[in-house]
C-alpha cells in the first residue's frame, strides 16, 4: 500500500527535502490509510533521525500534498477528516453530496450518534434531502487503505480437523488425516541400531557413542510418534463426546436443539482436564452438513424458561438475531423491547442480559442501527 503512494509521489514535482519529508509521512500511514503519528511527533522524527529541519507550517503542507493521492481519504489523521477528504473529490457537485460535506463538517458528532432529527433541525434539511446526503456518505470508505490492500490480500481458507456426516440417523466421524500424516521410523535407523547390538563386546569407544546416540534418536523418535497418536486419540474421544452431547442437533442442523454445554461437561465425560478440552474447542474446526465450525460455537451456557427446563443462551441469541433482521430499521427494536418478546416465547431474561448477548452478537444498539 505504502509502495503505490510512493510511486504516485514520484510523479509530483516536489524538491529533494519535500520528498523526503512527504515519503516519511507516508512511511507513517497504516494500512487502513490513516496517519498514525501526531505532526508534532513527525517534526521531531525528522529532526533526530534524518537530521532535517521542518517547521509546522511546511509539514502541513506536505501532509496536504499526500492527502491529495489515491486512494481519496488517505493520509486523515481521524474518521471524520477522512470522509470530509473523500467528499470533496465527489464529482458531480450536487446538492445532496454538498449537504453530505456539511453534515460531515458541521455536525460530525450528531451524526455519529445517529441524532439526525437535530441535524435536520440545524440545517434545515426536508426527511428528503437529509436521506439522500446520509446515502452519499454511507458511499464513502472509512478505511481507505483497505481498497488497495484488498486487490493484494490472500483468501485463507479453513481446514477442518474433523468430518461429520449423516447416514441414516448415524453420525459418522472421521479426522482429517492430512493434518497429522501417518508418521514411521526409518527402518535403517533401526537395523543400524540392531547390528550394533549385536556386535556389542567387539565395539570400540566410538562405536559405543554411535549406539547411544541412535538409541537416544530412536526413542525421541518413538516418543514422538506416541505423542501424535495420543493427540489424535485425544481429538476423537473429545469430538465424539460432543456428538453424544449434542446428538439431536448434529442430527437436524436446528440450533434450537443445542443442549447448554461446558467444558467441564466434556472435561468430565471423556476423563480430561478442563484446559485439554479448552485448547481442542477453540483451536479445531469441525465440518459437518450444515456448515464449518469452530467446536467452541457448540459450547453455551444455560438458562431456565417458565417452564422449568434448562435451554441453551444460544437458542435465545437465535431468537433475537431474528427479531433484529426482521425489525422495521425505522424504528428498531430497543432491549426493552426484546425483553417483552422473550418474555411472551417464554424466556425470562433481564434486559441486562440481553444487552450482554446482543454485544455478544456483535449488534449495536437500537440508536445506531436506525436508518432513515
Amino acid at each position: 500500500f505504502q509502495d503505490f503512494l510512493l510511486a504516485q509521489l514520484g510523479m509530483r514535482k516536489l524538491t529533494e527535502k519535500e520528498h523526503t519529508i512527504a515519503t516519511h509521512i507516508i512511511g507513517n500511514i497504516d494500512d487502513a490509510g490513516y496517519l498514525e503519528r501526531e505532526l508534532n511527533s513527525l517534526i521531531d522524527d525528522l529532526a533526530f533521525n534524518q537530521n532535517i529541519e521542518t517547521t509546522f507550517k511546511e509539514i502541513i503542507g506536505l501532509l496536504r500534498v499526500v492527502q491529495e493521492l489515491d486512494p481519496p481519504g488517505v493520509g486523515a489523521r481521524d474518521l471524520q477528516e477522512c470522509l470530509i477528504l473523500q467528499i470533496r473529490r465527489v464529482t458531480p457537485r450536487t446538492e445532496s453530496v454538498a449537504n453530505a460535506a456539511v453534515i460531515l463538517e458541521k455536525s460530525f458528532k450528531e451524526f455519529t450518534r445517529k441524532h439526525y432529527d437535530k441535524i435536520q433541525r440545524r440545517h434545515k434539511f426536508t426527511d428528503d434531502q437529509m436521506r439522500l446526503a446520509l446515502e452519499e456518505i454511507l458511499k464513502l470508505n472509512p478505511k481507505p487503505g483497505n481498497a488497495v490492500a484488498d486487490n493484494t490480500r490472500t483468501d485463507h481458507h479453513i481446514v477442518p480437523d474433523f468430518f461429520i456426516s449423516i447416514n441414516d440417523r448415524n453420525i459418522e466421524l472421521s479426522v482429517n488425516s492430512g493434518n497429522a500424516p501417518d508418521l514411521k521410523i526409518n527402518r535403517s535407523y533401526t537395523e543400524m541400531l540392531e547390528t550394533l547390538s549385536e556386535s556389542k563386546g567387539k565395539l570400540d569407544i566410538r562405536q559405543k557413542e554411535a549406539a547411544f546416540f541412535v538409541k537416544q534418536k530412536l526413542d525421541s523418535a518413538k516418543w514422538f510418534i506416541d505423542a501424535i497418536k495420543q493427540r489424535q486419540n485425544t481429538l476423537l474421544v473429545t469430538m465424539r463426546a460432543i456428538i453424544n452431547y449434542q446428538r439431536e442437533y448434529f442430527l437436524t442442523g436446528d440450533e434450537t436443539k443445542l443442549r447448554p454445554m461446558i467444558l467441564k461437561d466434556i472435561a468430565e465425560m471423556v476423563k480430561l482436564d478442563i484446559s485439554t478440552v479448552s485448547r481442542v474447542a477453540n483451536s479445531k474446526y469441525a465440518q459437518t452438513p450444515y456448515g464449518t465450525f469452530l467446536l467452541k460455537s457448540f459450547f453455551s451456557e444455560s438458562l431456565q424458561n417458565e417452564a422449568g427446563e434448562e435451554i441453551s443462551t444460544r437458542e435465545v441469541k437465535t431468537i433475537m438475531q431474528e427479531c433484529i433482521e426482521a425489525e422495521d430499521k425505522g424504528n428498531p427494536v430497543t432491549d426493552e423491547e426484546l425483553t417483552a418478546i422473550l418474555k411472551e416465547k417464554g424466556y425470562n431474561v433481564a434486559r441486562r442480559t440481553v444487552a450482554k448477548y446482543r454485544e455478544q452478537l456483535d449488534i449495536p444498539v437500537a440508536r445506531l442501527r436506525k436508518e432513515l
